[in-house]
């Protein structure tokens, strides 16, 4: 089985934003659900419930912007 980076998709109160992607990264997005799905189509997440994970694994996952955020806060504090 694949191990992809986004592993399960919490249900928490969301906040609306509206956001425009290509048509390029739709049908990726779409392809991704489906592997995600197991490879089945029918019964994968939408496209517009992967890109909150992916963008916080992405935050998560960066290890400058970790760095420059930890200095930020040092600053702030002193």
């Amino acid at each position: 089985m694949t191990r992809l980076k986004l592993e399960d998709l919490a249900d928490e109160k969301p906040v609306r934003l509206t956001v425009e992607v290509s048509a390029r990264l739709h049908r990726e997005l779409v392809a991704y659900a489906t592997v995600l799905n197991g490879g089945d189509a029918k019964g994968a997440p939408a496209p517009e419930r992967l890109i909150p994970p992916m963008i916080e694994r992405f935050i998560a996952t960066d290890r400058e912007y970790g760095r420059q955020r930890r200095q930020v806060r040092v600053n702030a504090s002193s």
